[in-house]
C-alpha cells in the first residue's frame, strides 16, 4: 500500500523516550513460555528451570551519549560495560557475560579501537564477566557502541520494578548528582579550550564528580550486602535517568504513589560545592541529572532497623497510595510534584 504523504507525521520529540518505547512496543506479544519478563523493566528475564537468565542492552552514539573531546576511549569502553551491568544488578542478579558491537568510521586508527577495548577488558576483569561475542561494521560518521549484558539469578531473588507496595520504604545506594556535575565541569572546560587551546585546566578539585561521569562503577556489591543484612528488596531499578524519573518508573510499574524527602537525598560534599559554583540546586542535579548508576529499591517497613544508618544506604521516603501521585517534600516542608525527565529526542547531530 502506498504511503499517504498528506497524513501529518509525528515528531519523536513530542513523545519523549518513555512514551516512544511504549508506543513502538505495545503491539508485541510474548510467544515463548520461557520469556518471563519482556520489555518494560531494567532487563529482560528468560526462565530456565529454577534460575532466570537476565538480558539487557544499550546503544551509545557519538555526539548524543558521549563526547570524545573529553571522554577518553578507554573510559568509554569501561563506561559502556557499566551501563549494562548496572541493569543486571538492578534486577538483583549477577552479571556473567557481555557482547560488544561497534560501528566505526575511518577516522579511527587501529590503536584507537584497541584503546576502547582495553577499557572493555578492564571492566570485564574487574567485574568477572566474559566477553563472548559481538559485531563490527563501518560507519559513515563517528562511533557507535552497543553492549548486551547477560546475567542470572534464582527465580525467588529477582527484583522487578513492579513489586513495591504501599508503605514500603524507599532506599537509594551511594550518593546522587555527581555524574551530572562532572559533565558540567567537562563541558565548561571544553568551552574554555575552544576559545583558548593553550589553557591547561586544573581539575583536581572536581576529581570525584569527573570520575562519576567518566568512569562510573556499577553496584555489584549491593546484592551481597542486602543478603548479609537479611533484607529482600520488593522492587528495584538503577538510577540512570535521574532519581525523579526512576522513582516514577518504579511507582507506575507497581501501581503505587511515592513521597520522598529532599533532606534525605544523599549528596557528596564535593558535589554540593560544585553545584554552588555553577549556581545549580544540588537537589535538581540529583533528581534530573542521571548517570549515577546507583540502585533505588523498596523494602518492607519491618526492615527499617537493618538499613537505618548504613553508610552505603539512605532511606529517602516511602511508597503511598496510587492516587497520591509522585511527590517530594522540600527542606521547607512544601510538597511538590515530581516529573520524569529522561531523553526527549531533541538531540541533534554534531
Amino acid at each position: 500500500m502506498l504511503e499517504d504523504k498528506n497524513i501529518p507525521k509525528t515528531p519523536i520529540a513530542t513523545l519523549g523516550e518513555f512514551a516512544l518505547i511504549e508506543t513502538i512496543t505495545k503491539d508485541f506479544t510474548i510467544h515463548d513460555p520461557s520469556t518471563h519478563i519482556g520489555i518494560g523493566d531494567d532487563a529482560a528475564v528468560i526462565q530456565h528451570g529454577d534460575e532466570e537468565t537476565i538480558v539487557s542492552t544499550d546503544l551509545l552514539i557519538e555526539g548524543v551519549h558521549f563526547d570524545l573531546s573529553y571522554m577518553p576511549l578507554k573510559h568509554l569502553g569501561y563506561k559502556a560495560v557499566m551501563v549494562n551491568l548496572s541493569d543486571i544488578y538492578a534486577m538483583n542478579g549477577t552479571a556473567t557475560q557481555i557482547t560488544v558491537s561497534i560501528a566505526v568510521s575511518n577516522r579511527f586508527p587501529l590503536e584507537a579501537i584497541e584503546e576502547l577495548y582495553a577499557g572493555i577488558r578492564l571492566a570485564c576483569n574487574n567485574y568477572k564477566v566474559d566477553l563472548v561475542g559481538g559485531d563490527t561494521t563501518s560507519s559513515t560518521k563517528g562511533l557507535m557502541l552497543s553492549v548486551t549484558a547477560i546475567g542470572k539469578a534464582p527465580k525467588e531473588e529477582i527484583a522487578l520494578r513492579s513489586g513495591a507496595k504501599e508503605g514500603n520504604l524507599v532506599v537509594v545506594t551511594g550518593d546522587l548528582g555527581g555524574a551530572y556535575m562532572g559533565l558540567q565541569v567537562l563541558e565548561r572546560e571544553k568551552a574554555v579550550f575552544q576559545v583558548n587551546p593553550q589553557s591547561q585546566p586544573d581539575l583536581s578539585e572536581y576529581s570525584y564528580c569527573i570520575e562519576r561521569q567518566l568512569k562510573p562503577e556499577a553496584r555489584t556489591d549491593i546484592k551481597a550486602l542486602l543478603k548479609e543484612l537479611d533484607v529482600k528488596p520488593s522492587a528495584m531499578i538503577d538510577v540512570s535517568d535521574g532519581l525523579s524519573s526512576e522513582i516514577i518508573h518504579l511507582s507506575k510499574a507497581s501501581k503505587v504513589g511515592c513521597q520522598i524527602y529532599e533532606d534525605k537525598i544523599p549528596i557528596d560534599p564535593e558535589v554540593g560545592k560544585t553545584c554552588e559554583e555553577f549556581n545549580i540546586n544540588n537537589t535538581t542535579a540529583a533528581l534530573n541529572g542521571g548517570e549515577d548508576y546507583e540502585l533505588l529499591f523498596t523494602i518492607d517497613q519491618s526492615d527499617f532497623e537493618k538499613v537505618k544508618g548504613h553508610p552505603h544506604l539512605s532511606i529517602i521516603g516511602h511508597m503511598t497510595d496510587e492516587s497520591s501521585g509522585y511527590n517530594m517534600v522540600t527542606g521547607l516542608g512544601q510538597q511538590i510534584e515530581l516529573t520524569a525527565q529522561g531523553w526527549n529526542g531533541t538531540q541533534t547531530e554534531e
